[in-house]
């Protein structure tokens, strides 16, 4: 696997987790023949998303771990810290995390060298907010990975003309002729974008057909 990155986490009881994982592969992947083997893991869910290559797969698991105290979420939150994002890539945990105060840092940063045996501060910043908490930025990830690329350019590129402004800052043969398409071409791509968001907002099958997800 070449990265896994948390979406979210909750702690249910005595060291089980519920974590939503979003898994980029070299190549295509039997994620329930690879977990099987995995004591403290069980796979309740799982589906490949869109967005990823082909030679580079990407998959959405929803597992539960038991994982016991030493599992670097649980540490980063009984520190009184804010995780904001967390992947594991090439080997190697990474993450972002916010804390009220310097010695806050220093009291987490012992408890993480002391636990994992390694710890490496790659930068500080100072912020008037807390950043988004882990799981915060869910929403725009499925959508940029469920629509086609065709479906967030004509949506992206009509939202920022102001095509969906009141009043409307830009007509349909406007946005064609930015996009180098026919009016009748705009209209009918944004059409399928359109009901393909309404779709992932609405509906209560997150599991869309798969002409829906090629038009």
């Amino acid at each position: 696997m070449r990265r896994i990155e948390f979406e979210n986490a909750f702690y249910a009881d005595e060291g089980d987790w519920i974590e939503s994982l979003l898994v980029t592969a070299e190549t295509t992947l039997d994620l329930a023949a690879l977990i099987e083997p995995l004591s403290r893991v069980d796979l309740f869910h799982h589906q490949r998303v869109s967005g990823g290559s082909a030679d580079r797969p990407t998959y959405r698991l929803t597992i539960v771990a038991h994982e016991p105290y030493p599992f670097l979420l649980g540490v980063i939150l009984r520190g009184r810290a804010i995780p904001n994002r967390l992947a594991l890539h090439d080997g190697h945990l990474s993450g972002v995390v916010t804390v009220t105060e310097w010695e806050a840092f220093r009291t987490l940063a012992d408890r993480i060298q002391e636990r994992f045996g390694a710890f490496e501060l790659r930068r500080v910043t100072q912020v008037e907010t807390t950043g988004e908490p882990l799981g915060s930025g869910q929403l725009g990830r499925v959508l940029r990975n469920e629509l086609s690329t065709e479906q967030l350019t004509v949506l992206h590129t009509a939202y920022t003309m102001g095509y969906f402004d009141a009043p409307r800052q830009a007509s349909a043969d406007d946005i064609a002729t930015r996009l180098d398409i026919a009016q009748s071409t705009f209209s009918e791509r944004l059409r399928h974008a359109e009901k393909r968001l309404f779709g992932l907002v609405f509906s209560t099958d997150e599991r869309l057909s798969d002409e829906d997800a090629a038009e």
